[in-house]
């Protein structure tokens, strides 16, 4: 579970003439995939604020499409001070008269293809650039933005998604992260690939995505450079930044994939728990790509974080970031199973807009119940029926809806729960052999792209010959207690499952 902003936000769009009218229209290019098939307007326009997504209208932007940001940073831990120039390069797809990017810092510079750009701040987040120069339908753009500023003193309604600590900082976050550390097309929409440097002083940590292109570097100054590169593309806010005092271990998977696990030195007593559980991370990939179909990335690990970091975890692409709170009570692979699975669910195939959250927690919820079963801890049947029991008809959980659950209920524990429970309903009505089919297919269909709700219908339709509208409409998008079809089970209250007590106390942790 990650922070969400509730605050009403005003959506601003600049006609050609530059006056503003509000409005959130969506972008003509907003869908799954990279097609850039958006034809030419008649004039110059500027690209739209925000893609038009139901929960969160003006993330992200329109009339571009980024295919990679290099993003290199200088960082103090002492003062919290940021300086940064990022390089963004993205392809027109409309003719451009000015754009907007997502981004809180101070900006001191912006150029366009190589010219400087004069840019103003509008909205909460939107930094608008316009170019000297116009941009065409389908040209290249180099967008170099140079900026500084103390992440953890910018705030949106009194909050900051930069996590400052005693020796460092941590910038984690969903469904926003970006904002504070580097400028991007902010919304799943837009994915793209990162190259990530950052100087800090010698002796200080450096944690990032994928792999590291080079060994850290000495620079000038008692300082080093860490240099960390993602080859898939993802969305912005699954990039992190871990700075700090950090244990770094190093492994090779299954697979022959790199393993980087890092363990803050602040953990104390909760440090061998939280190694308990991470080293597992390649273990629990591999058990999970023989469900879900081949892992989507290029490295795998995990990031204990320190005690005065988070105090959620986070699906940051390659390699989750956990708060010390799920080490509390021991170690717990079921925290380490959901962010995993989220790497192909959230991750590889992201929501095309954030009311299709059921397709990241849900099935990531659901995982948990796999392991469970593989472990010998209680089956999903077990699960259900013991997660059934655990809610009154009463109980407010029943009134929010996994598939429309609103932007203020996206990370509500029925998203996760109730969720995981529509899963295992759909399992039940196609059987096993079908739905152990239907899962690798929809990570394999939407590898490195988008889906929604209808998209999986309809392909688990496809592939178990049923119309699961009734099962959908009941556990997805209709408020009260369901009567689900192992009804029989329900009857009595079930005994509890062993795993129980670990799913609970992670998911404690991630929806609140």
């Amino acid at each position: 579970m990650r922070r969400v902003f509730t605050a009403a936000i005003a959506v601003l769009t600049v006609t050609t003439a530059g006056t503003l009218v509000t409005g959130a229209p969506g972008r003509a290019d907003a869908r799954p995939g990279k097609s850039r098939t958006v034809p030419a307007s008649a004039a110059p326009r500027p690209g739209s604020p925000g893609l038009g997504d139901p929960y969160f209208p003006d993330y992200g932007n329109g009339g571009y499409d980024v295919d990679h940001y290099d993003v290199r940073l200088r960082y103090e831990p002492a003062s919290d001070r940021l300086t940064g120039t990022t390089t963004i390069l993205a392809t027109a797809t409309q003719d451009l008269s000015r754009f907007n990017l997502d981004f809180l810092l101070d900006v001191e510079s912006v150029r366009v293809n190589g010219w400087t750009a004069r840019f103003a701040r509008e909205g909460t987040h939107e930094l608008v650039v316009t170019a000297p120069r116009g941009i065409t339908n389908g040209q290249a753009m180099t967008v170099v933005v140079t900026y500084s500023g103390v992440p953890s003193e910018t705030l949106v309604d009194g909050y900051t998604g930069w996590t400052r600590t005693d020796d460092g900082a941590l910038a984690v976050n969903e469904p926003e992260s970006s904002w504070w550390w580097f400028p991007a097309n902010d919304h799943p929409l837009d994915k793209a690939t990162w190259d990530i440097s950052v100087s800090v002083p010698t002796g200080v940590e450096v944690v990032s995505n994928g792999v590291q292109p080079r060994a850290p570097l000495a620079e000038a100054g008692n300082r080093t450079r860490w240099s960390w590169r993602s080859t898939k593309p993802g969305a912005t806010y699954q990039a992190f930044l871990a700075i700090g005092q950090y244990d770094i271990v190093t492994d090779t998977a299954p697979n022959g994939q790199p393993v980087v696990n890092a363990y803050s030195t602040t953990l104390g007593e909760r440090g061998p728990a939280a190694r308990a559980s991470i080293e597992r991370t390649a273990e629990i990939v591999d058990w999970e790509s023989g469900i879900f179909g081949p892992y989507p990335f290029e490295a795998q690990g995990g990031v204990a974080g320190p005690v005065d970091g988070i105090g959620f975890a986070l699906e940051t692409q390659t390699r989750p970031v956990y708060g010390p709170g799920f080490w509390r009570r021991g170690s717990n692979t079921y925290v380490v199973v959901h962010e995993n699975a989220h790497q192909w669910f959230g991750d590889s195939v992201s929501v095309a807009d954030w009311s299709n959250i059921w397709l990241n927690e849900g099935f990531a919820s659901y995982a948990e119940w796999l392991w469970s079963e593989a472990q010998g801890e209680g089956t999903a049947q077990e699960l259900f029926d013991f997660t059934y029991a655990d809610y009154p008809a009463d109980d407010e959980f029943w009134q929010v809806l996994p598939g429309d659950p609103g932007a203020g209920a996206v990370f509500d524990g029925a998203v996760y729960d109730r969720g995981a429970m529509a899963l295992h309903q759909i399992r039940l009505a196609v059987g096993d052999d079908a739905f152990f089919r239907i899962l690798p297919a929809w990570t394999a269909e939407h590898r490195y792209g988008n889906g929604t709700i209808a998209q999986f219908q309809a392909l688990a339709e496809r592939i178990s010959g049923l119309d699961l509208d009734p099962v959908l409409t009941t556990w997805l998008f209709t408020a009260g207690r369901p009567t689900p079809a192992s009804a029989a089970r329900t009857a009595t209250v079930p005994a509890q499952p062993k795993s129980w007590t670990r799913i609970r106390e992670a998911h404690e942790l991630m929806t609140h």
